[in-house]
């Protein structure tokens, strides 16, 4: 047998196992997507909360760029030959899987044909229908801290290139909101020689302000203009608002915080905003605020009593209490799980749902884990119908429409927030709701 005989009859068996084992590691995953997608579906966990991929199939070539990008491991899968998304509910948004499709098949959405968003009307630029009033982070939908972040960077270079610069003493911008967008965008406006005012109605932090104690904050490495690189994936609450309270510090920007923009009017080629403190005149005006200011309310009687509150921030308090935590999030999963810690409380978690869809897999299983332990009762499918004094009141949203009385002295609604709307159209910056259009 000559060289090249043997060389052949080698490789040939060698490129044959190579097939097989690819072949087999393909079959294997697509099974396991398979059976993801299954559950999803049986679960009722089948909706998207926020920003996610929508994947053409027929530009789809499968080459799994996307499953290795999402920094969440397990969103996408293979199914029948084509990518979907195999866990929707896990999906955070942070867009990876755009960037990583060779082919262009994927495209990011917000809502879905059953779950409308609804959605400030948003240029590239992050410039709305108003010429001069630009949004950046939660408020037109990017949740995620890193998001956010770029996105307030972005936003004022933008500014910038729109050569809107102020005279006469004028502020270039000013930036509505002291959250990571807002943060950052103040950051890049001193970095980019902007004349800027950043106001704050509340505190430095944004909506990690409202977060119980501990809270754990997931996010990404982060470049953070004037400070450098974050590289933490996991921080806490109090560590995320030391973090911020040290980059202003460092960098020597200001916050007017306790102040609120209360109106934003046209004004000689430029802005006037008035304030529950001040007037202040723009050229241009950031909003870098979040969706939940105004809570979403219950919509049942009884609900202005003072035992509904819309956020936890000290569970310690509530020992020994009957309580009632309503919501389908991780803000209801974490919030319930926080007190049925506390020594002596009963603890009663309720959503519309089948499960705890907007939650993420890690909060359902610790919620799952505390049913099964019998210290959290749980009620899905289910909405409020009346809040007395020492019960609170619910119906089954299924067939039976049973009515359940449940002993209670504090209800906490963490059903998310509502779109600041109505200050959104005073100041002229129209609304649309999605409905999965890219």
């Amino acid at each position: 047998m000559s060289i090249e005989q043997m060389i052949y009859s080698l490789a040939l068996p060698l490129c044959a196992l190579v097939v097989w084992s690819y072949w087999k590691k393909h079959f294997t995953n697509a099974q396991v997507a398979q059976n993801k997608l299954a559950k999803a579906v049986t679960d009722g966990l089948t909706e998207p909360v926020s920003l996610h991929p929508e994947i053409d199939s027929q530009r789809c070539i499968c080459a799994g760029a996307c499953l290795d990008a999402c920094p969440e491991g397990d969103i996408i899968g293979i199914v029948d030959g084509k990518a979907e998304l195999v866990s929707p509910t896990k999906c955070i948004g942070h867009g990876a899987c755009l960037d990583a499709c060779p082919v262009g098949a994927i495209g990011l959405v917000f809502g879905t044909s059953r779950r409308g968003v609804d959605i400030p009307m948003v240029k590239e630029t992050f410039e709305t229908n108003v010429p001069g009033i630009y949004i950046a982070g939660e408020l037109g939908g990017m949740g995620l801290i890193r998001n956010a972040v770029t996105q307030g960077c972005q936003a004022m270079e933008y500014i910038v290139k729109a050569e809107r610069r102020s005279e006469n003493g004028i502020h270039d911008v000013l930036i509505v909101g002291a959250g990571p967008a807002g943060i950052a965008a103040t950051l890049q406006a001193k970095k980019l020689g902007l004349n800027y005012i950043t106001i704050e109605q509340e505190g430095v932090g944004g909506a990690a302000l409202s977060y119980p104690r501990q809270k754990l904050v997931m996010t990404q490495p982060m470049e953070i203009p004037l400070y450098g690189k974050v590289k933490f994936k996991e921080i806490i609450k109090e560590d995320l608002l030391e973090l911020w309270e040290k980059v202003i510090t460092e960098a020597e920007i200001k916050v007017h915080i306790d102040e609120k923009v209360e109106d934003i009017k046209r004004s000689n080629g430029h802005f006037e905003i008035i304030t529950s403190k001040s007037t202040h005149q723009a050229k241009n005006v950031l909003l870098a605020i979040g969706r939940r200011g105004t809570p979403r309310k219950l919509g049942v009687s009884g609900e202005r009593s003072s035992k509904v509150a819309y956020k936890l921030i000290e569970p310690e308090q509530y020992k020994g209490m009957k309580l009632l935590v309503v919501g389908g999030g991780n803000s209801a999963a974490e919030g319930a799980l926080a007190l049925g810690e506390q020594e002596g409380t009963e603890v009663t978690l309720a959503c519309r749902g089948k499960a705890l869809e907007a939650a993420n897999a890690e909060n359902r299983e610790k919620v799952q884990r505390a049913i099964d332990a019998g210290w959290l009762r749980f009620i899905p499918e289910c909405g409020g119908k009346e809040i007395q004094e020492e019960i609170v009141i619910l119906e089954k949203l299924d067939d039976s429409k049973e009515i359940i009385a449940i002993e209670n002295q504090f209800i906490f609604a963490f059903i998310g927030g509502i779109l600041p709307t109505g200050f959104l159209n005073q100041i002229g910056v129209e609304v649309a709701t999605k409905y999965g259009e890219r």
